[in-house]
């Protein structure tokens, strides 16, 4: 009589167990892929009757977006490609660029723009939340192009690289360092 209500109690807490352990670790997400395609914010053209024209004069050609930074991401716990830049858009905003990314998806994927050294190998996969660090919010997609809008206060000149972060396991999938533009 004893031995169901054991076994029943047993069930019970193997299910719960099994709940929260996909909950935590996410599996899925290995095998799905999201692939996001954003493009570059273009400079758009003032407007013929904004502030600043008249009838004498034209609007002024917009200036063009600046590239002030670039990498390219090296693979920590999971395989990471693609490339990242920073731009200076036209009305002064900044934005971080990731283009032709290609990793695994996971729980709880965030960006951020750190001042750690980027490091090869194991070495690297957990020096990011030493430091400072930005976080740009979560990871939009696993592949694809996509765009991240910097704080005005980032300083760059500290920050000085990027990562793919996992928040719930607190690990780099992947990261680039940022060098200056080339000229």
């Amino acid at each position: 009589m004893v031995r169901r209500p054991l076994v029943i109690v047993g069930l019970v807490v193997v299910a719960v167990v099994a709940v929260a352990g996909l909950y935590w670790f996410q599996p899925w997400k290995l095998w799905v892929d999201e692939t996001v395609r954003e493009e570059l914010p273009a400079a758009s053209p003032a407007s013929p009757d904004g502030p600043g024209t008249s009838a004498d004069t034209a609007p002024s050609a917009p200036s063009a977006p600046e590239v002030l930074a670039t990498g390219s991401f090296i693979s920590h716990e999971h395989t990471t490609t693609g490339s990242v830049k920073i731009v200076r858009l036209p009305d002064g905003s900044r934005i971080l660029r990731i283009e032709d990314l290609d990793t695994s998806s996971g729980p709880d994927l965030r960006v951020w723009l750190t001042d750690a050294p980027v490091k090869e190998g194991r070495d690297g996969w957990h020096v990011f939340d030493d430091g400072e660090h930005v976080s740009l919010g979560k990871l939009k997609g696993n592949q694809g192009d996509q765009n991240y809008a910097l704080p005005a206060d980032a300083d760059l000149n500290r920050l000085t690289s990027i990562s793919i972060w996992c928040d719930r396991f607190d690990v780099s999938f992947g990261a680039a360092e940022l060098g200056k533009a080339p000229a």
